[in-house]
């Protein structure tokens, strides 16, 4: 699917890997929904992208709320009459440990609100926002393409409970998704980034950073550039589809 023309949601699009992919999409001659939580940064993303001559809607959407997620996809399906693409990147991280032990004494234990909070972000959200673009495309009879953001920590990470559980749980649905909607001319590929330097990992200690840099065969964190030339790739070809993609530098979690 070529992207231009084409009308592509991107959950979590007001800022950081979601912009960047945005920016991509908008180059390519794209028209974007962008959806986030934070209005400013939206009306900030919709400024930006506007000027590369498309059309660009911003909507304040709680993924893991159903009711903003259907009212938003109806608002998106109102304006733009229809949608091509969407890329399922809005989540969080609530990092720690499962239990915590020291000296013999159970300290603490990772509370369940903790948990739920990134499950329900990371993969009840990217359930419903699938789940009403799948229904769009398919009533309107258009063939599309659904992008889901992964993490390589989906095979388990230290202190990621929650995070890789709901990551392992979208490559899943993923799989179950591009065999149930290629029917119907759906495509859906899943993006498993490693460490990607942002904002954070900029105003980490130096060392910190060299380690994490030492980590990868590549010597140097991801750029978010990269993730969004991955996005792309999977939009543009056409024989892809239920496989997950990792774009880690080489580094084994």
């Amino acid at each position: 699917m070529q992207l231009r023309d084409k009308v592509i949601v991107v959950t979590g699009g007001a800022q950081g890997l979601g912009l960047e992919m945005a920016r991509m999409c908008a180059a390519q001659g794209a028209h974007l929904a962008l959806l986030d939580m934070n209005d400013a940064q939206l009306q900030a993303a919709k400024d930006e992208l506007a000027s590369a001559g498309v059309t660009v809607r911003s909507y304040v959407c709680n993924v893991a709320n159903e009711e903003s997620v259907v009212s938003t996809f109806a608002a998106i399906a109102a304006d733009f009459a229809g949608i091509d693409g969407l890329i399922n990147n809005a989540g969080i991280l609530r990092d720690g440990l499962l239990l915590k032990y020291k000296d013999g004494q159970l300290t603490g234990k990772m509370p369940l609100e903790q948990f739920q909070s990134v499950i329900d972000v990371n993969l009840t959200g990217v359930f419903l926002c699938g789940r009403e673009a799948a229904a769009l495309m398919v009533q309107q009879g258009r063939k599309g393409v659904i992008i889901n953001m992964s993490s390589v920590a989906r095979a388990g990470n230290m202190g990621q409970t929650n995070y890789a559980a709901s990551k392992a749980g979208v490559v899943a649905m993923t799989v179950t998704w591009a065999r149930e909607l290629g029917r119907y001319g759906i495509r859906v590929g899943a993006i498993a980034p490693g460490v990607i330097r942002t904002a954070m990992t900029d105003a980490m200690k130096p060392e910190a950073r060299e380690r994490l840099e030492k980590m990868k065969p590549v010597g140097r964190l991801g750029e978010a550039g990269e993730i969004a030339h991955t996005a792309k790739y999977i939009f543009e070809n056409d024989f892809f589809t239920g496989r997950v993609v990792e774009i880690d530098g080489g580094i084994s979690m």
